[in-house]
């Protein structure tokens, strides 16, 4: 069975780093099937738009999206809506991804490269789940005159269906890990945070063979310094999710090996996603061929788990890049002068990447 996969490279070093990921995602899975699209300001520049429906409608055809990053300068003239940033958030509407799926992993070879001492991050393998379409972000705003002051408001809103599902999310990833989660939030000041409290807490009910830990936000952010070994899978509302799971990336000691996943359904359920680094457009290195296209090639094996249901592949696609990450050779933001190009690395990655399973 083929498995079909839209491509959306995007601007800055998306292209580059969508190419190495295709690359070897087609090694790992010779059924796929991939086809092109524009987005972002490409997708501005050929169509007026940052997502046309020609890309909307590949998508609908495929099983997942392999995203690369959107944005740059030049747009700020235009309003938000049409912008290149616009798109990113225009497919997580129309196809009703509510979870992101952010894992933060300490690779051997790299722990040095971490803020913190090595001692502290070797072994760190955490899952940041966030809430990706309520909360503070979507909520009701206004700017406006009240009493002759200026006065901003963002609301923050969660109904109790939207924390019950990415409360269950997390649970289900869970149960395929360490089985412990850790929920974030504000509970000692927000009424939002005490609904989310309350429904974690029914939810974990149902997961009796996962343990689970309520802690507030401020302090999980210290703890996540302290000791981010201890931390198995987190789940928190969309602001909180958007902080820490930057922090968690930053701890790794580079953000060009950090992969997400973006959901709608149960990571247990086969399901449309889409697969992205978080590296963003890097203009000031873009065209050069020296991007780290690390975290696109595991954004593809995170595709080729949840959306594909091909585990094999997924795992032999982390283990390619775990080898080469830490023998080398690796790209110049890691290696600095000695770094080789994206294609190298990739090369790299495919040299080591095993065999198909034959049952």
């Amino acid at each position: 069975m083929n498995h079909r996969i839209a491509v959306l490279p995007g601007d800055g070093i998306g292209p580059e780093e969508t190419a190495a990921a295709v690359r070897v995602l087609s090694a790992a899975l010779p059924s796929c099937v991939f086809t092109e699209a524009a987005v972002g300001g490409a997708a501005i520049a050929a169509h007026g738009t940052p997502l046309p429906d020609e890309t909307l409608a590949v998508a609908r055809e495929s099983a997942a999206i392999l995203f690369g990053a959107v944005g740059g300068n030049g747009f700020e003239h235009l309003t938000p809506d049409k912008r290149p940033e616009a798109a990113i958030l225009g497919l997580r509407k129309v196809f009703g991804l509510y979870a992101n799926v952010r894992p933060s992993f300490a690779y051997p070879g790299l722990e040095s490269r971490s803020p913190l001492r090595a001692e502290l991050v070797r072994g760190m393998d955490l899952v940041i789940v966030r809430e990706l379409t309520g909360g503070l972000y979507f909520g009701p705003k206004s700017l406006e005159p009240e009493d002759g002051v200026l006065t901003a408001r963002d609301g923050l809103v969660y109904r109790d269906f939207e924390i019950e599902r990415i409360a269950r999310f997390a649970f289900d990833l869970a149960r395929t890990r360490r089985k412990h989660v850790t929920s974030v939030d504000k509970s000692n000041v927000l009424i939002s945070s005490q609904l989310w409290r309350r429904i974690v807490t029914d939810v974990a009910r149902d997961f009796p063979d996962v343990t689970l830990t309520h802690m507030l936000v401020d302090n999980a952010a210290m703890q996540l310094v302290r000791d981010p070994r201890a931390f198995d899978v987190v789940v928190t509302e969309n602001m909180f999710g958007d902080i820490l799971s930057d922090e968690a990336a930053m701890i790794t000691g580079t953000i060009g090996t950090a992969p997400s996943a973006s959901l709608g359904a149960a990571p247990s359920i086969r399901a449309f996603g889409l697969y992205e680094p978080i590296s963003g457009t890097a203009p000031d290195i873009a065209g050069r061929g020296i991007a780290n296209p690390s975290a696109a090639i595991l954004s593809a094996a995170l595709l080729a788990r949840f959306s594909l249901g091909e585990p094999d592949a997924a795992d032999r696609i982390e283990r390619a890049v775990a080898g080469a990450l830490a023998e080398g050779p690796r790209t110049p933001d890691l290696d600095g002068d000695a770094g080789v190009s994206t294609q190298a690395f990739t090369d790299a990655v495919l040299a080591r990447l095993t065999p198909i399973a034959v049952a």
